[in-house]
């Protein structure tokens, strides 16, 4: 199925290189995926962002997603603060006709924006210590060549005045003020922010990237405190879209049926060729993410220290960086894993291990999807896993790896040392993980989304 006809804009609060995980190449890979099935004519959706860098800062950005593959056009990813000034004349025009007279609070620190030449352009409410700093109504101040010229309502304000203009701009260019616009937002705290857009004819599909639970994550588990907000709100979004079967049924058990929920998973990438299990590394087993607590790292470390007393050649690199390395690095020189278990640190190209790997390791508590798990079905890499929601369970439920409980220890060793031993179980599993990753591949995925837009579009916006 194709997309609609209507303008399409992908919304995140960020896009940096090597930043937020998965995240981060999972929205830059949608956004080339809407582009290879002909949205725009095949430029794609613009992509927006409002983190407050600078403008050098996001020109490195853009830069280095080009030399990933992963953004064509630079001019296609647009943010907010690198089209908020105007020269020497201060904020954009845009920027000072959506601002209302006012001051900036006394009670409250600020910072102030500027723009490449040091003008100033915006002045920040500071609202440290709020993980809710987002939903602040501080006045934001506009900033004229002669001082503050008017404010907005909070971040909420300024984020939906830039949205607004570019609507606007977009139609002036391409159809008219009837013209449809879609917004995919991808972040939750953008999408709870655009609850009062109501921009005639701009319809909004919700994206979803991770587990909405607090441990154990269980279907039943209490809610994460920053999704209940977002469940209050859900019926103002047009389309909301699950990374996967099994998060979409356990939100309707809990919730009910709502006609805008739709399945579209991440897809796997396409890979030349499948290494087989004989042609790759014995005993070699990658993990690739963060070093954080929710990933569970030192699990790993400890499973993998009773498969190394028995296999010789079994060994385990992790890939990522994080706050848990300092500790990481210690519980593997308490174990005696030096040399055998070894942190590689951030590597750009880190998948490409995956065609010598043996087995892929994850022990995260949680997942959305889990892009790496699909990373290594396309590779034909095996996955031993942490049977944890939502990903793992999905994907693997055909084959190409094994599910182990959440947690254990010993099952994980257990699993780790069976697998690594028998090389027909791994090209077996191997075999499976491909055809996992073809029953997820980035036509089927393209489809389901604009099933999901064209079922939004029929209809009214809902806000």
């Amino acid at each position: 199925m194709s997309f609609p006809d209507a303008e399409y804009l992908v919304l995140s609060s960020r896009l940096v290189p090597g930043l937020d995980g998965g995240f981060t190449i999972a929205t830059m890979q949608r956004a080339r995926h809407m582009a290879a099935a002909g949205v725009d004519a095949g430029r794609g959706p613009w992509l927006l962002t409002v983190d407050p860098g600078s403008r050098a800062e996001h020109d490195a950005h853009r830069a280095e997603f080009g030399r990933l593959g992963l953004l064509d056009d630079p001019a296609r990813l647009r943010n907010l603060f690198d089209e908020a000034g105007a020269g020497a004349s201060g904020a954009a025009p845009w920027l000072v006709a959506a601002a209302r007279p006012g001051t900036l609070a006394t009670d409250l620190s600020y910072r102030t924006v500027m723009d490449a030449a040091g003008s100033p352009l915006i002045d920040l409410p500071v609202i440290a210590g709020d993980p809710d700093w987002h939903l602040s109504t501080a006045p934001v101040g506009v900033r004229g060549p002669d001082g503050i010229v008017g404010v907005l309502d909070g971040f909420g304000g300024l984020y939906r005045a830039w949205l607004a203009h570019v609507v606007a701009q977009l139609r002036a260019e391409a159809g008219g003020p009837e013209r449809p616009v879609v917004i995919v937002c991808e972040s939750r705290q953008l999408g709870e922010l655009l609850v009062p857009f109501a921009e005639p004819g701009v319809w909004i599909v919700h994206t979803i990237h991770t587990a909405h639970t607090e441990p154990p994550h269980t279907p039943d588990a209490p809610l994460n405190a920053l999704w209940t907000r977002w469940f209050a709100v859900m019926d103002a979004f047009d389309a909301i879209v699950w990374p996967t079967p099994s998060q979409a049924a356990a939100v309707v058990r809990r919730f009910g049926e709502r006609g805008t929920f739709a399945v579209v998973p991440h897809p796997a990438e396409p890979v030349a060729a499948r290494a087989a299990a004989a042609a790759r590394t014995p005993g070699r087993v990658v993990m690739l993410n963060r070093l954080a607590p929710g990933k569970r790292v030192d699990h790993a470390i400890r499973a993998f220290s009773g498969v190394a007393a028995e296999m010789p050649d079994a060994r385990l690199d992790i890939y990522g960086d994080g706050p848990s390395r300092t500790e990481l690095e210690a519980l593997i020189g308490e174990l005696g894993l030096r040399g055998r278990v070894t942190l590689r640190g951030h590597v750009t190209e880190a998948s490409d291990e995956l065609d010598d790997a043996a087995l892929l390791l994850l022990t995260t508590a949680f997942e959305g999807q889990g892009l790496v798990v699909v990373e290594a079905l396309s590779h034909g890499c095996p996955v031993i896993s942490y049977d944890v929601g939502y990903g793992p369970h999905d994907m693997l439920a055909g084959g190409g790896g094994v599910l182990v409980p959440s947690g254990d220890v010993g099952a994980l060793t257990a699993a780790l040392a069976r697998v690594l031993g028998d090389e027909a179980l791994r090209e077996r599993m191997g075999a499976e993980a491909l055809a996992a990753a073809h029953r997820m591949d980035i036509a089927a995925s393209m489809s389901a989304l604009a099933a999901a837009v064209a079922r939004a579009l029929a209809g009214p916006t809902r806000r």
